[in-house]
Protein backbone atom coordinates (compact mmCIF):
# COMPACT_ATOMS: atom_id res chain seq x y z
CA UNK A 1 0.00 0.00 0.00
CA UNK A 2 1.57 3.26 -1.15
CA UNK A 3 1.78 6.03 1.46
CA UNK A 4 -0.63 8.83 0.54
CA UNK A 5 -1.67 12.14 2.04
CA UNK A 6 -3.81 14.49 -0.05
CA UNK A 7 -3.04 17.42 2.27
CA UNK A 8 0.74 16.84 2.26
CA UNK A 9 2.88 19.98 1.97
CA UNK A 10 6.52 20.93 1.78
CA UNK A 11 6.94 24.23 3.60
CA UNK A 12 9.77 25.03 6.00
CA UNK A 13 10.40 28.68 6.87
CA UNK A 14 12.33 28.35 10.14
CA UNK A 15 14.22 26.01 12.43
CA UNK A 16 11.74 26.40 15.30
CA UNK A 17 8.16 26.51 13.98
CA UNK A 18 5.86 23.69 15.16
CA UNK A 19 7.09 20.56 13.38
CA UNK A 20 4.27 18.92 11.39
CA UNK A 21 6.03 16.35 9.17
CA UNK A 22 9.54 15.03 8.65
CA UNK A 23 11.54 12.23 7.05
CA UNK A 24 13.46 9.81 9.25
CA UNK A 25 15.12 6.42 8.92
CA UNK A 26 15.19 4.02 11.86
CA UNK A 27 18.41 2.04 12.38
CA UNK A 28 18.46 -0.91 9.99
CA UNK A 29 20.46 -4.15 10.02
CA UNK A 30 23.28 -2.50 8.02
CA UNK A 31 24.13 -0.45 11.12
CA UNK A 32 24.91 -3.73 12.87
CA UNK A 33 27.34 -4.75 10.13
CA UNK A 34 29.76 -1.82 10.37
CA UNK A 35 33.23 -3.32 10.88
CA UNK A 36 36.24 -1.64 12.54
CA UNK A 37 38.37 -1.75 9.38
CA UNK A 38 35.74 0.21 7.44
CA UNK A 39 34.14 2.35 10.17
CA UNK A 40 36.06 5.50 9.23
CA UNK A 41 35.41 4.99 5.51
CA UNK A 42 31.70 4.57 6.28
CA UNK A 43 31.89 7.77 8.43
CA UNK A 44 31.28 6.09 11.78
CA UNK A 45 33.41 6.84 14.83
CA UNK A 46 32.73 3.55 16.56
CA UNK A 47 30.93 0.22 16.45
CA UNK A 48 27.39 0.47 17.81
CA UNK A 49 25.23 -2.26 19.33
CA UNK A 50 22.21 -2.48 17.03
CA UNK A 51 19.59 -3.88 19.42
CA UNK A 52 20.45 -1.26 22.07
CA UNK A 53 20.36 1.57 19.53
CA UNK A 54 16.93 0.45 18.38
CA UNK A 55 15.02 -0.59 21.49
CA UNK A 56 16.66 1.53 24.18
CA UNK A 57 17.38 4.70 22.21
CA UNK A 58 15.98 5.42 18.72
CA UNK A 59 12.54 3.89 19.43
CA UNK A 60 12.04 6.59 22.06
CA UNK A 61 12.67 9.19 19.37
CA UNK A 62 9.99 7.69 17.11
CA UNK A 63 7.48 7.48 19.98
CA UNK A 64 8.12 11.07 21.00
CA UNK A 65 7.72 12.32 17.42
CA UNK A 66 4.42 10.42 17.20
CA UNK A 67 2.97 12.13 20.28
CA UNK A 68 3.86 15.54 18.87
CA UNK A 69 3.10 14.99 15.17
CA UNK A 70 0.71 12.04 14.81
CA UNK A 71 -0.79 11.26 18.26
CA UNK A 72 -3.69 9.16 16.93
CA UNK A 73 -1.16 6.51 15.89
CA UNK A 74 0.21 6.06 19.42
CA UNK A 75 -2.12 7.50 22.06
CA UNK A 76 -3.56 4.72 24.23
CA UNK A 77 -1.32 2.09 22.62
CA UNK A 78 1.99 2.65 24.41
CA UNK A 79 1.75 -0.42 26.65
CA UNK A 80 1.08 -2.67 23.66
CA UNK A 81 3.83 -1.05 21.56
CA UNK A 82 6.36 -1.55 24.38
CA UNK A 83 5.35 -5.14 25.17
CA UNK A 84 7.86 -7.95 24.54
CA UNK A 85 5.16 -9.87 22.68
CA UNK A 86 4.83 -7.10 20.11
CA UNK A 87 8.51 -7.56 19.09
CA UNK A 88 8.89 -3.89 18.02
CA UNK A 89 6.44 -4.41 15.13
CA UNK A 90 5.32 -0.76 15.44
CA UNK A 91 8.79 0.32 14.30
CA UNK A 92 9.36 -2.17 11.45
CA UNK A 93 8.46 -0.87 7.95
CA UNK A 94 7.92 -4.40 6.59
CA UNK A 95 5.49 -5.39 9.38
CA UNK A 96 1.69 -5.20 9.14
CA UNK A 97 1.63 -3.40 12.54
CA UNK A 98 4.06 -0.69 11.38
CA UNK A 99 2.89 2.82 12.24
CA UNK A 100 2.93 3.92 8.55
CA UNK A 101 2.63 7.56 9.59
CA UNK A 102 2.29 10.21 6.88
CA UNK A 103 3.81 12.76 9.27
CA UNK A 104 6.69 10.80 10.79
CA UNK A 105 7.66 9.38 7.43
CA UNK A 106 10.03 6.42 7.12
CA UNK A 107 12.37 6.63 4.11
CA UNK A 108 12.36 2.84 3.66
CA UNK A 109 8.56 2.91 3.18
CA UNK A 110 8.84 5.51 0.40
CA UNK A 111 11.59 3.50 -1.29
CA UNK A 112 9.50 0.31 -1.21
CA UNK A 113 6.55 2.26 -2.65
CA UNK A 114 8.39 3.50 -5.74
CA UNK A 115 9.91 0.06 -6.35
CA UNK A 116 6.41 -1.30 -6.98
CA UNK A 117 6.63 0.26 -10.44
CA UNK A 118 8.58 -2.09 -12.74
CA UNK A 119 10.15 0.65 -14.84
CA UNK A 120 11.50 2.49 -11.79
CA UNK A 121 12.66 -0.77 -10.20
CA UNK A 122 14.69 -1.71 -13.28
CA UNK A 123 16.29 1.73 -13.56
CA UNK A 124 17.16 1.96 -9.86
CA UNK A 125 18.56 -1.57 -9.73
CA UNK A 126 20.74 -0.76 -12.75
CA UNK A 127 21.91 2.48 -11.14
CA UNK A 128 22.74 0.89 -7.78
CA UNK A 129 24.49 -2.04 -9.46
CA UNK A 130 26.55 0.39 -11.54
CA UNK A 131 27.86 2.39 -8.58
CA UNK A 132 28.38 -0.78 -6.51
CA UNK A 133 30.06 -2.75 -9.36
CA UNK A 134 27.63 -5.70 -9.23
CA UNK A 135 27.65 -8.40 -11.88
CA UNK A 136 24.87 -8.81 -14.44
CA UNK A 137 23.32 -11.95 -12.89
CA UNK A 138 22.98 -10.24 -9.52
CA UNK A 139 21.34 -7.29 -11.26
CA UNK A 140 18.73 -9.60 -12.80
CA UNK A 141 18.14 -11.27 -9.43
CA UNK A 142 17.54 -7.91 -7.75
CA UNK A 143 15.07 -6.82 -10.44
CA UNK A 144 13.00 -9.91 -9.63
CA UNK A 145 13.06 -9.25 -5.86
CA UNK A 146 9.86 -8.07 -4.15
CA UNK A 147 9.81 -4.27 -3.56
CA UNK A 148 9.73 -4.40 0.26
CA UNK A 149 12.68 -6.80 0.36
CA UNK A 150 14.54 -4.88 -2.35
CA UNK A 151 14.23 -1.63 -0.35
CA UNK A 152 15.82 -3.39 2.63
CA UNK A 153 18.64 -4.74 0.43
CA UNK A 154 19.40 -1.30 -1.05
CA UNK A 155 19.67 0.19 2.44
CA UNK A 156 21.33 -2.62 4.41
CA UNK A 157 23.58 -3.95 1.64
CA UNK A 158 22.57 -7.52 2.53
CA UNK A 159 20.81 -10.05 0.31
CA UNK A 160 19.96 -12.29 3.27
CA UNK A 161 20.60 -11.96 6.99
CA UNK A 162 24.25 -12.91 6.57
CA UNK A 163 25.09 -12.39 2.89
CA UNK A 164 26.41 -8.87 2.24
CA UNK A 165 26.54 -7.91 -1.46
CA UNK A 166 27.66 -4.30 -1.01
CA UNK A 167 28.42 -1.90 1.82
CA UNK A 168 25.60 -0.76 4.13
CA UNK A 169 24.64 2.91 4.25
CA UNK A 170 24.54 3.42 8.04
CA UNK A 171 24.48 7.21 7.68
CA UNK A 172 20.92 7.08 6.32
CA UNK A 173 19.74 7.52 9.93
CA UNK A 174 21.08 11.06 9.52
CA UNK A 175 18.27 11.97 7.13
CA UNK A 176 19.03 15.73 7.34
CA UNK A 177 22.02 15.22 5.06
CA UNK A 178 20.19 13.96 1.98
CA UNK A 179 18.18 17.15 1.44
CA UNK A 180 16.66 20.26 2.96
CA UNK A 181 13.26 21.89 2.58
CA UNK A 182 13.60 25.62 1.80
CA UNK A 183 10.16 27.22 1.85
CA UNK A 184 8.34 25.00 -0.69
CA UNK A 185 11.53 23.92 -2.48
CA UNK A 186 13.59 20.81 -1.82
CA UNK A 187 17.36 21.14 -2.23
CA UNK A 188 19.03 17.75 -2.71
CA UNK A 189 22.56 17.30 -1.49
CA UNK A 190 25.86 16.31 -3.08
CA UNK A 191 27.76 14.28 -0.48
CA UNK A 192 31.47 14.73 0.12
CA UNK A 193 32.19 11.06 0.76
CA UNK A 194 31.69 8.03 -1.49
CA UNK A 195 30.04 6.20 1.43
CA UNK A 196 26.94 8.38 0.95
CA UNK A 197 26.60 8.12 -2.85
CA UNK A 198 23.90 5.45 -2.70
CA UNK A 199 21.85 7.50 -0.20
CA UNK A 200 21.80 10.40 -2.64
CA UNK A 201 20.76 8.17 -5.53
CA UNK A 202 17.88 6.67 -3.52
CA UNK A 203 16.76 10.15 -2.38
CA UNK A 204 16.64 11.42 -5.97
CA UNK A 205 14.47 8.50 -7.07
CA UNK A 206 12.15 8.95 -4.07
CA UNK A 207 11.63 12.70 -4.49
CA UNK A 208 11.14 12.54 -8.25
CA UNK A 209 8.95 9.43 -8.32
CA UNK A 210 6.93 9.08 -5.12
CA UNK A 211 3.33 10.37 -5.44
CA UNK A 212 3.69 12.14 -2.09
CA UNK A 213 5.96 14.69 -3.80
CA UNK A 214 4.09 14.82 -7.13
CA UNK A 215 3.11 18.49 -6.71
CA UNK A 216 6.71 19.51 -6.00
CA UNK A 217 8.69 17.95 -8.86
CA UNK A 218 9.25 21.41 -10.36
CA UNK A 219 10.60 22.63 -7.01
CA UNK A 220 13.26 19.97 -6.53
CA UNK A 221 16.66 21.58 -6.90
CA UNK A 222 19.75 19.54 -7.78
CA UNK A 223 23.18 21.11 -7.45
CA UNK A 224 25.19 20.72 -10.66
CA UNK A 225 28.91 20.09 -10.77
CA UNK A 226 31.02 23.07 -11.75
CA UNK A 227 31.61 23.30 -15.50
CA UNK A 228 34.05 20.74 -16.93
CA UNK A 229 34.67 19.18 -13.49
CA UNK A 230 35.70 15.97 -15.27
CA UNK A 231 38.82 17.70 -16.56
CA UNK A 232 40.28 18.22 -13.08
CA UNK A 233 43.58 16.36 -12.70
CA UNK A 234 43.97 13.43 -10.34
CA UNK A 235 41.47 11.25 -8.49
CA UNK A 236 41.22 13.29 -5.30
CA UNK A 237 39.27 16.26 -6.66
CA UNK A 238 39.62 18.29 -3.47
CA UNK A 239 37.83 21.19 -5.13
CA UNK A 240 34.76 19.18 -6.08
CA UNK A 241 31.25 20.51 -5.60
CA UNK A 242 29.80 19.11 -2.36
CA UNK A 243 26.95 20.10 -0.05
CA UNK A 244 25.32 18.21 2.84
CA UNK A 245 22.10 19.02 4.69
CA UNK A 246 23.79 19.36 8.08
CA UNK A 247 25.42 22.49 6.64
CA UNK A 248 22.11 24.08 5.58
CA UNK A 249 19.69 25.89 7.91
CA UNK A 250 16.43 27.59 6.99
CA UNK A 251 16.48 30.27 9.69
CA UNK A 252 13.74 32.62 8.46
CA UNK A 253 11.35 32.80 5.49
CA UNK A 254 13.86 34.48 3.17
CA UNK A 255 17.18 33.62 4.81
CA UNK A 256 19.24 30.46 4.46
CA UNK A 257 22.57 29.63 6.13
CA UNK A 258 25.06 27.39 4.33
CA UNK A 259 28.13 26.14 6.14
CA UNK A 260 31.43 25.54 4.41
CA UNK A 261 32.96 22.68 6.35
CA UNK A 262 34.75 19.37 6.09
CA UNK A 263 31.74 18.14 4.09
CA UNK A 264 30.49 21.19 2.15
CA UNK A 265 32.85 22.93 -0.28
CA UNK A 266 32.90 26.60 -1.29
CA UNK A 267 32.10 25.41 -4.82
CA UNK A 268 29.01 23.60 -3.47
CA UNK A 269 27.89 26.71 -1.60
CA UNK A 270 28.52 28.82 -4.71
CA UNK A 271 26.41 26.57 -6.96
CA UNK A 272 23.65 26.40 -4.32
CA UNK A 273 23.45 30.19 -4.04
CA UNK A 274 23.14 30.62 -7.81
CA UNK A 275 20.45 27.93 -7.94
CA UNK A 276 18.48 29.40 -5.03
CA UNK A 277 18.61 32.97 -6.35
CA UNK A 278 17.74 31.90 -9.91
CA UNK A 279 14.64 30.10 -8.58
CA UNK A 280 13.71 32.91 -6.14
CA UNK A 281 13.77 30.38 -3.31
CA UNK A 282 15.26 32.91 -0.82
CA UNK A 283 16.50 36.50 -0.87
CA UNK A 284 19.67 36.09 1.17
CA UNK A 285 22.16 33.32 1.92
CA UNK A 286 24.80 33.56 4.62
CA UNK A 287 27.96 31.49 4.27
CA UNK A 288 29.48 30.37 7.57
CA UNK A 289 32.93 28.92 7.00
CA UNK A 290 34.04 26.75 9.92
CA UNK A 291 37.38 24.95 10.45
CA UNK A 292 37.66 21.78 8.34
CA UNK A 293 37.94 19.44 11.29
CA UNK A 294 36.28 16.17 12.19
CA UNK A 295 35.44 17.84 15.53
CA UNK A 296 32.85 20.00 13.79
CA UNK A 297 31.88 18.19 10.55
CA UNK A 298 28.77 20.36 9.85
CA UNK A 299 27.59 23.73 11.14
CA UNK A 300 24.75 22.02 13.03
CA UNK A 301 27.38 20.41 15.26
CA UNK A 302 28.45 23.94 16.25
CA UNK A 303 25.09 25.70 16.70
CA UNK A 304 21.33 25.17 16.46
CA UNK A 305 18.34 27.36 17.27
CA UNK A 306 16.03 26.58 20.18
CA UNK A 307 13.82 29.70 20.44
CA UNK A 308 13.30 32.83 18.41
CA UNK A 309 15.77 34.66 20.64
CA UNK A 310 17.89 31.73 21.83
CA UNK A 311 20.61 29.51 20.36
CA UNK A 312 22.89 26.77 21.67
CA UNK A 313 26.46 26.95 20.40
CA UNK A 314 30.12 26.19 20.96
CA UNK A 315 31.68 29.15 22.73
CA UNK A 316 35.18 28.73 21.31
CA UNK A 317 33.87 29.34 17.76
CA UNK A 318 31.17 31.84 18.69
CA UNK A 319 32.90 35.11 19.50
CA UNK A 320 35.30 37.39 17.65
CA UNK A 321 39.01 37.14 18.34
CA UNK A 322 40.23 39.49 21.06
CA UNK A 323 42.32 42.47 19.90
CA UNK A 324 46.01 41.74 19.37
CA UNK A 325 47.10 44.06 22.21
CA UNK A 326 45.30 41.88 24.74
CA UNK A 327 47.26 38.80 23.74
CA UNK A 328 50.64 37.50 24.79
CA UNK A 329 53.70 38.52 22.71
CA UNK A 330 53.78 35.22 20.81
CA UNK A 331 50.42 36.10 19.22
CA UNK A 332 52.18 38.72 17.09
CA UNK A 333 54.04 35.93 15.28
CA UNK A 334 51.00 33.70 14.71
CA UNK A 335 49.33 33.24 11.36
CA UNK A 336 46.93 36.19 11.18
CA UNK A 337 44.46 34.14 9.14
CA UNK A 338 43.76 31.62 11.85
CA UNK A 339 42.50 28.29 10.58
CA UNK A 340 40.26 28.01 13.65
CA UNK A 341 38.47 31.26 12.94
CA UNK A 342 34.90 31.32 11.65
CA UNK A 343 34.36 33.49 8.54
CA UNK A 344 30.89 34.82 7.77
CA UNK A 345 29.70 36.49 4.55
CA UNK A 346 26.07 37.24 3.68
CA UNK A 347 24.94 37.37 0.05
CA UNK A 348 21.74 39.25 -0.84
CA UNK A 349 20.16 39.09 -4.24
CA UNK A 350 20.97 42.28 -6.12
CA UNK A 351 22.99 43.81 -3.24
CA UNK A 352 26.59 43.93 -2.06
CA UNK A 353 27.79 41.13 0.24
CA UNK A 354 27.83 41.87 3.97
CA UNK A 355 30.29 40.54 6.55
CA UNK A 356 29.77 39.57 10.19
CA UNK A 357 32.54 39.58 12.78
CA UNK A 358 31.39 36.47 14.63
CA UNK A 359 28.65 33.87 15.00
CA UNK A 360 27.01 35.68 17.90
CA UNK A 361 26.57 38.79 15.75
CA UNK A 362 25.00 36.78 12.93
CA UNK A 363 22.63 34.81 15.18
CA UNK A 364 21.57 37.96 17.05
CA UNK A 365 20.85 39.62 13.70
CA UNK A 366 18.67 36.67 12.63
CA UNK A 367 16.72 36.68 15.90
CA UNK A 368 16.20 40.44 16.17
CA UNK A 369 15.96 41.45 12.50
CA UNK A 370 14.70 38.45 10.50
CA UNK A 371 12.48 36.96 13.22
CA UNK A 372 11.59 40.33 14.84
CA UNK A 373 12.33 39.17 18.37
CA UNK A 374 11.76 41.98 20.86
CA UNK A 375 13.92 40.25 23.45
CA UNK A 376 17.70 40.32 23.63
CA UNK A 377 19.28 37.28 21.98
CA UNK A 378 20.53 34.69 24.45
CA UNK A 379 23.13 31.97 24.06
CA UNK A 380 23.44 28.64 25.82
CA UNK A 381 26.97 27.30 25.48
CA UNK A 382 28.18 23.75 25.08
CA UNK A 383 29.51 22.42 28.39
CA UNK A 384 28.37 25.69 30.02
CA UNK A 385 31.41 27.25 28.31
CA UNK A 386 33.76 25.49 30.74
CA UNK A 387 36.93 23.68 29.71
CA UNK A 388 37.19 20.76 29.00
CA UNK A 389 33.43 20.09 29.01
CA UNK A 390 32.73 22.52 26.16
CA UNK A 391 34.74 20.47 23.66
CA UNK A 392 33.83 17.08 25.17
CA UNK A 393 30.10 17.73 25.04
CA UNK A 394 30.21 19.35 21.60
CA UNK A 395 31.79 16.10 20.38
CA UNK A 396 28.72 14.26 21.72
CA UNK A 397 26.29 16.67 20.06
CA UNK A 398 25.43 19.15 22.80
CA UNK A 399 24.86 21.75 20.04
CA UNK A 400 22.94 19.46 17.70
CA UNK A 401 19.35 19.81 18.92
CA UNK A 402 16.01 19.40 17.17
CA UNK A 403 13.14 21.78 18.01
CA UNK A 404 9.78 20.01 17.74
CA UNK A 405 8.24 23.40 18.54
CA UNK A 406 9.69 26.70 19.69
CA UNK A 407 11.47 26.17 23.02
CA UNK A 408 10.90 22.39 23.13
CA UNK A 409 14.06 20.61 22.02
CA UNK A 410 15.53 17.11 21.97
CA UNK A 411 19.09 16.42 23.07
CA UNK A 412 21.31 13.66 24.44
CA UNK A 413 21.19 12.81 28.15
CA UNK A 414 24.98 12.60 28.51
CA UNK A 415 25.90 16.30 28.19
CA UNK A 416 25.59 17.22 31.87
CA UNK A 417 27.21 20.66 31.86
CA UNK A 418 25.12 21.75 28.89
CA UNK A 419 22.01 20.54 30.74
CA UNK A 420 23.06 22.74 33.68
CA UNK A 421 23.27 25.70 31.30
CA UNK A 422 19.72 25.02 30.08
CA UNK A 423 18.45 24.96 33.66
CA UNK A 424 20.22 28.24 34.40
CA UNK A 425 18.36 29.74 31.43
CA UNK A 426 14.96 28.74 32.78
CA UNK A 427 14.41 25.46 30.97
CA UNK A 428 12.69 22.43 32.46
CA UNK A 429 14.62 19.23 31.87
CA UNK A 430 12.82 15.89 31.55
CA UNK A 431 13.81 12.37 30.54
CA UNK A 432 11.91 11.02 27.54
CA UNK A 433 10.64 7.85 29.28
CA UNK A 434 8.98 9.92 32.02
CA UNK A 435 7.56 12.32 29.46
CA UNK A 436 5.97 9.57 27.36
CA UNK A 437 4.22 8.18 30.44
CA UNK A 438 2.82 11.63 31.22
CA UNK A 439 1.55 11.97 27.65
CA UNK A 440 -0.05 8.53 27.78
CA UNK A 441 -1.70 9.16 31.18
CA UNK A 442 -3.03 12.60 30.12
CA UNK A 443 -0.89 14.33 32.75
CA UNK A 444 0.69 16.55 30.09
CA UNK A 445 -0.24 17.76 26.61
CA UNK A 446 2.63 17.97 24.08
CA UNK A 447 1.04 21.03 22.48
CA UNK A 448 1.10 23.10 25.70
CA UNK A 449 4.74 22.41 26.59
CA UNK A 450 7.13 25.36 26.83
CA UNK A 451 10.86 25.84 27.42
CA UNK A 452 11.78 22.19 27.87
CA UNK A 453 14.88 20.17 27.09
CA UNK A 454 13.90 16.53 26.52
CA UNK A 455 16.76 14.18 27.37
CA UNK A 456 17.13 11.21 25.04
CA UNK A 457 19.16 8.06 25.84
CA UNK A 458 22.42 8.21 23.94
CA UNK A 459 25.06 5.68 25.02
CA UNK A 460 25.11 3.98 21.60
CA UNK A 461 23.61 6.63 19.31
CA UNK A 462 26.27 9.18 20.26
CA UNK A 463 29.00 6.81 19.02
CA UNK A 464 27.77 7.51 15.49
CA UNK A 465 28.40 11.26 15.97
CA UNK A 466 25.14 12.92 15.11
CA UNK A 467 22.31 14.34 17.20
CA UNK A 468 18.58 14.71 16.58
CA UNK A 469 19.03 17.69 14.28
CA UNK A 470 21.03 15.31 12.05
CA UNK A 471 18.40 12.58 12.44
CA UNK A 472 15.56 14.67 11.01
CA UNK A 473 14.58 16.12 7.66
CA UNK A 474 11.70 18.54 8.37
CA UNK A 475 9.27 18.81 5.46
CA UNK A 476 6.63 21.04 7.02
CA UNK A 477 6.74 23.46 9.94
CA UNK A 478 4.20 26.05 11.02
CA UNK A 479 5.30 29.58 10.36
CA UNK A 480 6.79 31.34 13.34
CA UNK A 481 4.32 33.84 14.83
CA UNK A 482 3.93 37.12 12.88
CA UNK A 483 5.91 35.73 9.94
CA UNK A 484 4.38 35.31 6.48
Amino acid sequence: MILKNDSFKIDVTSEIGNLRSLLIHSPDSGLGKVVPSKAQDWLFEDIVHLDTVRKNEYDYYVKLLMYFLDPDKIKGKLKQIDSAADKRSFFKPDNKNFHASDKVIEIQTLLADILEEKNIREKLVASVCAIESCNYRLQQKLIDTKPVELAKIFISGSLTTDEMIFAPIPNLIFSRDIGIAINNFMLLNKPAKKARARETLLARYIFFNHPLFANYHGNILEIPESMQHFLRPGEDNTDKTTLEGGDVMMVSPQHLIIGCSERTSTSGANEAIKLLFDNDAVKKVTIVKIPHKRDYMHIDTVFTQIKRNMWVLLGSLAIAESPIEDKEPIAWFADKKSKDKVEIIQFRKGKKPKMFECLEDLLSNISEHDLESKEKTQFIYSGNNTFPYDAREQWTDSCNLLAVKEGVVLGYDRNDKTVEAFKQNGFKVVKVAELLEKFENNELDPQTMKDTLILMPSAELSRARGGFHCMSMPLFRDKVMNQD
